[in-house]
């Protein structure tokens, strides 16, 4: 019998394999879990023009909507900006005709939001002939 100490004495280790399966069990957990969020985007390529010829047409009623939402049909400022008032004034506007163009002319700093409305009521009017004024561009 030997009860004498052993010399050879064996360091402990950590077992690197079964900690990396369960970091990869989890990350694969992490992975089918994860909802994912998709943004729908609309692509607008707002117009610019290089010769822009400005007609006056009576067949064109002009709706500007200015950088802090006023909104004028026809040269008549409105007090609210809602669609169907929108609508209203048009159609008054339009004494009746049906082949009217409306021509938005929306300030640079515009809400989108203020010419979707507009653009809301001159369908809601029976108006879908829409069009916008663009800005000349400047010679290089």
């Amino acid at each position: 019998m030997n009860f004498g100490r052993r010399y050879g004495r064996e360091e402990p280790e950590i077992n690197l394999i079964p900690l990396i399966d369960v970091l990869l069990v989890v990350i694969i957990f992490l992975m089918l879990t994860t909802t994912y969020a998709r943004f729908a985007n609309l692509e607008i390529n707002l117009p610019s023009a290089e010769t822009a010829e400005q007609s006056e047409d009576q067949n064109n009623i002009e709706v500007d909507v200015t950088a802090d939402g006023q909104i004028t049909v026809a040269g008549t400022p409105l007090k609210t900006a809602e669609p169907r008032f929108i609508s209203e004034a048009l159609a008054n506007a339009a004494g009746g005709r049906a082949d009217l163009l409306i021509v938005i002319n929306a300030d640079a700093k515009a809400a989108y939001q203020s010419v979707v409305d507009v653009m809301q009521a001159a369908q809601m009017a029976g108006y879908p002939r829409i069009s916008f004024t663009t800005q000349n561009l400047p010679a290089p």
